[in-house]
């Protein structure tokens, strides 16, 4: 195989044929094939994209490179959630638990922040001594005696995606749709599951702003899901501005405990129940849309949720008293409340200037070697559309230092905008896509 012919000729728009593909990734992640010449193909996959075929030998290939989970004994369903990224994003941290303790299987395999968005392992590992790095053995054993394991990519399970991803990351070829597809649905289906349930996020702050390409990504993954027998269901959900109101990796792990509880912020709450609503149906769990919303609303009510959450803590080695006493988690040693400079309505609360604002107070990683302060970032109460008065509180800055709080305040005058127009949001969760197409749902 002479690669710099491959690369010329994804480069002038040609295909890559399946064997090739999987030869590639094989050489790759032997080690056979330099990181400079795999960047110049993803360089030319992101102008040039790839067919139905190329995306499902890549994913294919990088399904095969290591081991799967196997939890083909177990007697319940096996569900998962996966969100395309977000700011404020915290819903894992709450469906894992709650989902599990209904009866269901919930092999979560999680990521760290990419670019703007938060990362559902570095939210879990601000939690004192939680283990994130469990080996395959440890996860299945563990999914096996509690019902639930949130975890990261281990060097087991699809190690050519690991090598893949990162490059990606480093050379500016994320957003690429067959790649996005293949990347996600390589790791879901190496985690054994019988259904999958996709958080598309969608709007300003989203990976994929355009609504036209986040429905081709939610139909690229269904049919690469479909392939493996694995039914996906996918939600196109708001990230036009961030979801509910903590921003940063503690304060969202304080912001779950409260949904666990039973409170937190409307709008975590609505898509935290939309898309665990879909992983019950879809676990044969709950007949309907209705019964699942009730045995959600049991599950907080009675503690069983909160309670499942403190099994796995302490199970991955963390400090469960967190979850009773969440002022256990890091605290910033600055706080400071931001005022409304003027009356007027809110117009927009950009996600993407808050996600990068939470990495400049330190909350999120510059480079792969950065060390992240899981105490800072912003709890943010504006939201588009509301009306606020000049000196209102719109939000609180948690942050290191002096200087840093001094950051902060610049960058929510820059993503907090109020104007004298009404505005309309997008609406929470707009649309479902399924096997049989897509379905705009109902503005509530």
């Amino acid at each position: 195989m002479i690669v710099p012919r491959l690369i010329e000729r994804k480069r002038d728009g040609g295909r890559l044929e399946p064997q090739e593909i999987r030869e590639l990734v094989s050489e790759y992640s032997a080690g056979r094939i330099p990181d400079y010449q795999i960047s110049a193909l993803l360089m030319a996959m992101y102008f040039k994209g790839l067919d139905r075929d190329e995306m499902h030998a890549l994913m294919e290939s990088m399904l095969e490179s290591g081991k799967r989970l196997d939890l083909s004994r177990l007697p319940m369903a096996r569900i998962d959630k996966h969100s395309t990224g977000g700011v404020g994003d915290k819903t894992s941290l709450i469906l894992a638990p709650l989902i599990s303790s209904l009866g269901i299987a919930v092999p979560m395999m999680s990521g760290r922040g990419l670019g703007h968005t938060g990362g559902t392992l570095d939210k879990l590992e601000s939690i004192p001594g939680f283990r994130t790095a469990l080996t395959l053995d440890e996860a299945q054993r563990q999914i096996a005696r509690i019902g639930c394991a949130m975890i990261g990519q281990t060097d087991e399970m699809v190690p050519a995606d690991r090598k893949i991803y990162a490059l990606r990351d480093a050379t500016a070829t994320v957003e690429v749709i067959p790649l996005i597809a293949a990347s996600i649905m390589s790791k879901k289906l190496a985690e054994g599951l019988t259904g999958l349930v996709l958080d598309i996020k969608r709007g300003s702050g989203s990976f994929l702003p355009k609504l036209e390409d986040e429905l081709e990504l939610a139909k690229a993954m269904i049919d690469l899901g479909a392939a493996h027998g694995c039914p996906v269901i996918a939600l196109l959900t708001a990230m036009d501005r961030p979801l509910g109101y903590a921003c940063g990796n503690a304060l969202e792990v304080v912001e779950a405990i409260d949904v666990l509880k039973g409170g937190g912020p409307p709008d975590l709450i609505e898509v935290t129940m939309e898309l665990g609503a879909r992983m019950l149906v879809l676990g044969t769990v709950a007949s309907s849309l209705d019964a699942a919303n009730a045995m959600m609303r049991d599950a907080i009510a009675s503690g069983k949720a909160l309670l499942k959450f403190e099994e796995i803590v302490a199970a991955q080695g963390g400090d469960k008293s967190v979850v009773r006493d969440p002022s256990r988690l890091p605290r910033a040693a600055r706080q400071q409340v931001f005022p409304a400079s003027r009356d007027g309505v809110v117009q927009s609360v950009e996600p993407r200037a808050i996600g990068y604002g939470s990495i400049q107070l330190g909350g999120g990683r510059r480079n792969m070697e950065d060390r992240v302060d899981p105490s800072v970032g912003f709890v943010i109460t504006a939201k588009p559309g509301i009306r606020v008065t000049k000196g209102q509180a719109l939000a609180t800055i948690h942050a290191r230092s002096e200087e840093d709080l001094a950051v902060g305040k610049s960058i929510l005058e820059q993503a907090i905008v109020i104007g004298d127009a009404a505005v309309t949001p997008l609406p929470l969760v707009s649309h479902r896509v399924t096997a049989r197409g897509v379905e705009e749902l109902a503005a509530r």
